[in-house]
């Protein structure tokens, strides 16, 4: 089961074109494309007469037309041509998504339109800041549950064991979490003291000698993360520390939208306060944080497996309490909104 009244992201915005294509989001259909002045446009994939995909057809002008019969529709789903002589249908139309475009990301409402609003979409700080730099990668397709992806991302834990090359060091393994409950998520966090820094930020840092390192896991609903890395000099950082002048920050943005039940299309990007301009820097963070992503695509892969294979019980640990509270609050919203959706249907 998924929440519907959210925005998820449907496609890195370079890949909508004029070209008819179909993607899955929350296990239904949809026909993306642009109109001629560049509009983002989402239909229901399927062409009300005999339910061929709406991809499969042809665009003409603003309108596109079913490959069957040559049913013809607008950008707002509305049937503007039929063939035969009985005119046409009153039901002869489709649904139309609404979407927006923002942080090189497409975003789709996949609930009741009347209630997307662009200003509930994920902020993210220091998009826009010169003085930061980006890296990203192709979306990754994960044959997991989302709520796998995002049990991953409210667990600092797993970095002693499922990076050990790159984000791990000793203090990973058994540093005491401490978890908050926010009104649109659940963060986990952790500051470990004075120690060597892990492989993949000694390559980014720009101080010698061990750090105070924050481990930052924010994951909000229904599927999006913040995971926040800081690492100062030894001595200047912790919840109130000055943190120093070479402090190294680096924001990783994860976007989780769940295809079918059992599938996951994975989106993810850094922004980083140091040498905004410096692409060879760029090129490695991406290469090596897609590395370690597919390290946990491998084991969130195996885990949808045994969890739904499992022959005796699976148990939860004190570490997974960030999880656990995520995924009651997220049920407890999908129960909420089923209800409405069961009384107005009265």
């Amino acid at each position: 089961m998924f929440l519907k009244n959210a925005w998820y992201v449907a496609a890195w915005d370079h890949e909508i074109t004029r070209e008819l294509q179909q993607i899955v989001v929350l296990g239904e259909k949809i026909c993306a494309f642009r109109s001629e002045a560049g509009e983002l446009i989402a239909l229901e994939d399927a062409c009300p007469h005999r339910k061929l995909p709406l991809s499969n057809g042809r665009i003409k002008g603003d309108t596109v037309e079913c490959g069957y019969h040559g049913l013809t529709f607008n950008c707002v789903g509305q049937c503007v041509w039929a063939p035969g002589a009985g005119g046409i249908p009153s039901n002869a139309k489709v649904h139309a998504y609404p979407l927006q475009e923002k942080y090189g990301l497409v975003w789709i409402w996949m609930g009741n339109p009347a209630l997307a609003d662009p200003t509930d979409i994920f902020e993210i700080e220091n998009y826009d800041n010169p003085e930061w730099g980006i890296n990203r990668g192709a979306a990754m397709e994960l044959d997991c549950n989302y709520l796998l992806m995002c049990d991953n991302l409210l667990d600092p834990t797993h970095v002693a064991w499922v990076h050990q090359s790159s984000f791990a060091t000793d203090a990973t393994k058994d540093t005491p979490l401490r978890i908050k409950k926010t009104d649109d998520g659940v963060i986990v966090h952790r500051w470990m003291m004075d120690h060597e820094p892990a492989p993949f930020y000694k390559k980014v840092i720009e101080f010698e000698g061990n750090c105070d390192r924050l481990q930052h896991y924010e994951v909000r609903y229904p599927s999006h993360a913040l995971i926040k890395a800081i690492f100062t000099p030894a001595g200047t950082g912790g919840p109130d520390g000055p943190l120093h002048e070479k402090t190294f920050v680096m924001d990783s943005y994860n976007f989780m939208t769940p295809t079918t039940e059992g599938q996951t299309r994975y989106y993810w990007f850094q922004l980083r306060n140091i040498r905004p301009d410096d692409e060879a820097l760029s090129k490695m963070m991406s290469e090596d944080v897609q590395k370690a992503f597919e390290e946990d695509r491998d084991v969130l892969n195996a885990v949808q497996i045994g969890m739904a294979n499992k022959t005796s019980p699976h148990i939860d640990l004190p570490i997974d309490g960030g999880q656990l509270r995520f995924r009651r609050q997220l049920q407890a919203m999908i129960n909420e909104e089923q209800q409405v959706d069961r009384q107005m249907a009265e």
